[in-house]
């Protein structure tokens, strides 16, 4: 008994000594946050990833044709090379990768589960990371052409997956209002009255 708890002791060590147990506590605490996000009901409607870009200019490709056998799974939204993408929801960044179709993409998972998923990003947000916690204010990456989107306008590929399938995230986005910025008045500046006591 004493052998396997000196074992268990010493591997412990080890784990911690070399990072690994950080890293295995960190991948499980990023599974149970994602595992809570499972049990939230996923959101009605969702902000669009970028900030000048309304939903009325974005023409609805839901369902195109793209080549043979393949349909258009989300929505192109245009804008200048460089404009920063936006998190459109609440969750963790789930992946972060290239693909042939998509390029330099960046996956968040959200409330019930479900992927918001970011193609053709010309490049990521520095810093960014796998198990990163966003907000609808955070900068995931920068709009671009890369993957099957050279030789095309830059745009960003916007999908939304859920246990079923990818949806249409057109019906879901709704319009960013711009930033309010608040001045705070000064405050008046009061006279103060000393107070004496007049205790004898």
């Amino acid at each position: 008994m004493l052998k396997i708890g000196g074992v268990l002791a010493g591997t412990f060590l080890i784990l911690v000594m070399t990072g690994i147990f950080d890293v295995i506590s960190d991948q499980f605490l990023f599974y149970a946050r994602v595992a809570r996000l499972y049990t939230q009901e996923p959101d009605s409607r969702i902000a669009m990833p970028l900030q000048d870009v309304t939903k009325r200019q974005v023409a609805d490709t839901w369902g195109a044709a793209r080549g043979v056998g393949r349909r258009h799974e989300g929505q192109d939204i245009f804008a200048p090379r460089g404009t920063p993408i936006l998190s459109a929801t609440n969750g963790y960044v789930y992946k972060i990768g290239e693909n042939n179709l998509g390029g330099q993409t960046v996956s968040v998972i959200g409330s019930g589960g479900r992927v918001y998923y970011y193609a053709h990003l010309d490049s990521y947000a520095p810093g960014l990371e796998i198990g990163d916690r966003v907000s609808k204010r955070t900068v995931l990456g920068f709009v671009g052409t890369t993957g099957n989107a050279q030789g095309t306008p830059p745009h960003l590929h916007f999908g939304v997956y859920t246990f079923t399938g990818a949806i249409n995230p057109l019906p879901l986005l709704t319009d960013r209002t711009a930033p309010t910025i608040t001045e705070k008045k000064p405050q008046e500046t009061r006279t103060r009255t000393r107070l004496v006591s007049r205790r004898a």
